[in-house]
């Protein structure tokens, strides 16, 4: 395969895949199987990348989760706003986190879009800025999951969820 023809097969490549430096294309003496880089761009192509990284695409994003000691220690600290959001009869019933708000999961859309002094009329508790760290909790994280991924639509960047919920928080506080 001639030079041209490998090189329109390369700029089919997606640039962000590729890392800028690369050598001046030469033949190989076994060009077909002898670079795996190169067959993937054509068999013959020839090509001797000095530097073909992939971009990391599938790595994780940094955790949502939150432990119950870390909650502990944010909860202490002041460092979040931890809103729970449980229906208010299920606060009743079973009892709440110290510390923690409550915003029903139908309400946390059209609650974390309402100005400082109507949600903190409604909710009781101070509204958190867009770059503040948000804590979630329900009752087994069900809820708190979706209530982060609607934070995280409305431009909300520092929001967790705490996925043991009311249950893991009750059994570690009997425990003491």
């Amino acid at each position: 395969m001639s030079f041209r023809s490998c090189w329109r097969l390369a700029g089919a490549v997606p640039r962000l895949l590729w890392v800028s430096k690369f050598t001046v294309p030469t033949r190989t003496s076994n060009p077909v199987g002898s670079n795996p880089a190169c067959s993937v761009i054509s068999p013959n192509c020839g090509w001797k990348p000095t530097a073909l990284l992939l971009r990391r695409f599938g790595s994780s994003p940094p955790s949502t989760d939150v432990t119950y000691e870390q909650l502990k220690v944010l909860l202490a600290g002041q460092k979040s706003t931890v809103i729970d959001v449980r229906e208010p009869w299920e606060l009743r019933e079973y009892g709440i986190i110290p510390g923690s708000i409550n915003v029903p999961l139908g309400q946390v859309n059209t609650a974390l879009q309402l100005g400082p002094e109507d949600f903190r009329e409604k909710y009781g508790g101070e509204m958190p800025q867009q770059a503040d760290k948000i804590v979630f909790s329900c009752l087994a994280g069900i809820r708190s999951k979706k209530a982060l991924d609607q934070a995280t639509s409305l431009g909300y960047k520092n929001v967790q969820h705490y996925p043991g919920g009311w249950q893991e928080w009750m059994k570690n506080e009997q425990l003491k």
